[in-house]
């Protein structure tokens, strides 16, 4: 038995919850600014051992509840977190919940007489006409560990290489296998344009980013060597069957983690990956040292032999030079 402000006492009960947002919509989307601010409100409920559901749009996590499956009459509280409130998808909430109290938190307030937000029995927002606008949700959200920067690096043809040619196939198994990883992957273009801003100007600007990689999965040559070049462990994708230049420049620059197009399986990328985060970042920063000091040892200084050589001499394969470990 519990008593309230004025001495009457009451039977307390526990009260199930429904938290909903912008990213309970089905036509709608999910933020990583709103995912958080959607944690914060967690933790304070989980700390205050209430009840809670979150409904989830089908789109982003078609196993989690979804608003249009739930049986409206399961829950007392109704909880919209962050965003705007506006629109026929919040006023339809307040149609469907009508017998809940219905709360807004941490949201925008654009027109205090609108619908969406008069429907509301409360509204605590981070900004509305004439109030003093509070810090977003997230900002108060439990950190969490981060997860690894992968830079993705992908070739979009190799036309040359015939029958033999599997960049589709890896390309599709390399990215749904990636999709499962708990990691931010980038897509880095290294194709270089200065007028156009999404693409790098120069060779700098690109190993700039690069550089901020934990670790890069690719199967372009240039992927492969860059990432080395700058000290970032690489996992790097053949995507020729037999293996071609790729797996050759892997070898010359005692790199081994490479994964042959025709044995893509889910267990040697597993493996290949944890090594790279592992015990292939020593290695990665001992190619780039390699790099660094053994910069006379290349194609390049054999060029200056080449020009020098009687013509008519013919084609030669010049000096080879791999590394071992």
């Amino acid at each position: 038995m519990s008593t309230d402000g004025k001495g009457n006492s009451y039977v307390a009960v526990c009260a199930r919850i429904l938290l909903t947002g912008w990213f309970s919509f089905s036509d709608a989307e999910a933020t990583a600014g709103d995912a958080l601010a959607l944690r914060r409100v967690e933790d304070v409920l989980r700390r205050e051992a209430m009840d809670y559901d979150v409904a989830w749009s089908p789109g982003f996590r078609p196993s989690a509840v979804h608003l249009d499956d739930v049986q409206p009459t399961a829950y007392s509280y109704l909880v919209f977190v962050s965003g705007q409130l506006h629109g026929p998808q919040v006023e339809d909430l307040h149609r469907r919940f009508a017998h809940c109290v219905r709360i807004a938190v941490g949201t925008s307030v654009l027109d205090a007489a609108d619908p969406a937000v008069t429907g509301f029995d409360c509204v605590l927002p981070r900004d509305a006409p004439a109030a003093q606008p509070l810090p977003d949700l997230a900002a108060h959200a439990p950190v969490e560990p981060m997860t690894p920067v992968v830079g993705v690096i992908l070739a979009h043809g190799q036309q040359e290489y015939g029958d033999r040619q599997r960049l589709g196939e890896a390309a599709e198994a390399v990215t749904r296998w990636l999709a499962d990883k708990d990691c931010a992957c980038v897509d880095l273009e290294p194709r270089l344009d200065s007028r156009d801003w999404r693409l790098c100007a120069t060779p700098a600007q690109f190993e700039s980013v690069l550089a901020r990689m934990d670790l890069v999965v690719t199967d372009r040559l240039h992927g492969l060597v860059l990432a080395l070049r700058d000290g970032v462990p690489t996992l790097a994708v053949d995507p020729v069957a037999g293996g071609a230049k790729l797996t050759a420049q892997a070898d010359a620059c005692g790199w081994p983690a490479v994964v042959p197009a025709d044995r893509l399986a889910t267990r040697r990328l597993d493996h290949w990956w944890q090594w790279c985060l592992t015990s292939g970042r020593v290695a990665a920063r001992q190619i780039r040292h390699e790099f660094l000091e053994e910069s006379d040892e290349d194609s390049a200084t054999s060029l200056v032999a080449a020009l020098t050589q009687p013509q008519g001499s013919g084609w030669s394969a010049g000096k080879t030079h791999t590394r071992t470990r």
